[in-house]
């Protein structure tokens, strides 16, 4: 059949990335996500767009020379922004009506906008949650955590960090002020490589913190990326995205995103100016892995200088200029010149928007009763299988993992079980508790048990 939406879960472009190849090649339903989704969108769709039509540039030019034909990109930056046409914005809570289906998005916590889809089968009375991606409760500094979920008929639920555990749990706070004060008594700039929507306005919430504590020194900050600059104007309009520390700040007359050392280097002119600054500076330009964008000119003049450091705040693929940093190369190829590495090599693993194993089982925690199939997806193989497991043996939940093109039909109410089914439930989940012996969770249990047992006295 054809496709008549698509629920977007959040801007970043692992999710959201298709949807103009889609339009290009003639879907023209509607696509529902919320505000904050779509406003990143407006401004990430079409840099994605730019970047392939960049990327098949470059391969058609060395290609031409090979003799080999030319390429199109995926899709263009002209069919980013045809696309945002078939957006359509729901708030968190509010319900879309799609005919057979209801919708409704629930605050993931993982990056601004970011979303679970709860849709309800109209007539059938079956409710199907997907995840989304899940926030790391514990770290993210602007952000509500994820919303707490009591209940639902089937659940798919993402399995990102299903086998890891944040190893660093630090305040990336004390990290950051250790970096920025140590790169100041260097005397040279602190040169950061940050992706433009979401690592750049958490270091910004940080680094307002760290200045107006008097805990690092007045060292100007300047943002220089259009896309970042872009970004930033985003979360500044979406005050119903943020967590309560920061809405404690918004209520004070504080923003939590700009202080006084704050400045945007938003033309190119501007941006040339930075490396011809003296003394320390603070430097935020994308990507975030210095494969493109204004930090590569910012690494070419700064990773020569003994004075400079470059810090990492984010993940660095294989075969990246930033992965090469990190592991120790001597000197590096940035727009065909040679230049050797001088400059201190930083980098802090604190900085995850995404919840881990166990914050993964603490939300899967909050269910009073268990799905009655949960599906684990969006993860790597090992990761989904471990997630399924934990979620198998220690919380007695029916798991599969779908395979690629998998059907499984999903029914109405369930039969109630008989008596005979509870009291063997009842013995397996008891005896499972008794071997974790988790005293907390025990004492808890046999609370409720005592409850059930005054209850049968009363009607036997």
């Amino acid at each position: 059949g054809s496709l008549s939406h698509i629920l977007l879960t959040h801007a970043h472009i692992d999710h959201s990335g298709r949807i103009p190849y889609l339009v290009k090649h003639g879907f023209r339903g509607r696509v529902l996500a919320t505000g904050a989704t779509v406003d990143l969108c407006e401004v990430m769709l079409p840099d994605s767009g730019h970047v392939q039509e960049m990327e098949v540039e470059q391969k058609n030019r060395r290609g031409q020379r090979a003799g080999r034909e030319r390429i199109e990109p995926i899709y263009s930056a002209a069919d980013g922004l045809a696309a945002l046409s078939f957006f359509d914005r729901v708030g968190y809570g509010q319900e879309a009506d799609l005919g057979a289906f209801r919708v409704r998005f629930l605050d993931a916590g993982h990056i601004l906008g970011s979303a679970m889809a709860e849709v309800t089968v109209v007539g059938e009375g079956i409710r199907i949650l997907f995840s989304g991606d899940l926030g790391n409760e514990n770290y993210h500094p602007l952000l509500a955590g994820p919303t707490a979920v009591e209940e639902t008929d089937y659940l798919l639920i993402e399995s990102t960090y299903g086998n890891r555990l944040h190893q660093d749990t630090r305040d990336p706070a004390d990290l950051l002020a250790e970096v920025v004060n140590e790169a100041y008594a260097r005397g040279g700039p602190l040169v950061i490589p940050a992706f433009a929507a979401e690592r750049t306005q958490d270091l910004l919430y940080f680094l307002h913190r760290l200045w107006e504590g008097g805990r690092i020194p007045p060292v100007p900050v300047y943002i220089d990326s259009p896309m970042a600059i872009a970004a930033t104007a985003v979360f500044e309009k979406h005050h119903e995205c943020y967590g309560t520390q920061v809405q404690d700040m918004l209520c004070k007359g504080e923003e939590p995103l700009d202080f006084p050392a704050l400045h945007y280097a938003r033309t190119v002119e501007e941006s040339q100016a930075l490396n011809k600054l003296q003394g320390p500076a603070v430097i935020i330009s994308a990507s975030g892995m210095a494969d493109a964008g204004r930090i590569r000119h910012h690494l070419k003049h700064n990773l020569w200088r003994p004075e400079a450091t470059v810090l990492f705040v984010g993940y660095q693929a294989e075969g990246t200029l930033g992965r090469s940093l990190l592991e120790g190369a001597a000197r590096v190829t940035i727009f065909g010149e040679e230049i050797t590495v001088r400059a201190r090599i930083k980098s802090l693993d604190v900085f995850s928007g995404h919840a881990d194993q166990k914050g993964l089982l603490a939300w899967a925690g909050h269910f009073r009763v268990p799905p009655r199939l949960t599906f684990v997806v969006h993860g790597e193989p090992e990761a989904a299988a471990r997630l399924a497991r934990l979620l198998t043996e220690e919380r007695g939940w029916p798991v599969i993992i779908p395979a690629w093109l998998q059907e499984h039909v999903l029914t109405g109410s369930a039969p109630a079980p008989t008596l005979a089914q509870v009291r063997e439930s009842l013995d397996r989940k008891i005896g499972l508790l008794e071997s974790r012996g988790d005293p907390a969770r025990i004492a808890e249990a046999l609370k409720r048990l005592r409850e059930l047992d005054e209850y049968l006295e009363q009607v036997g």
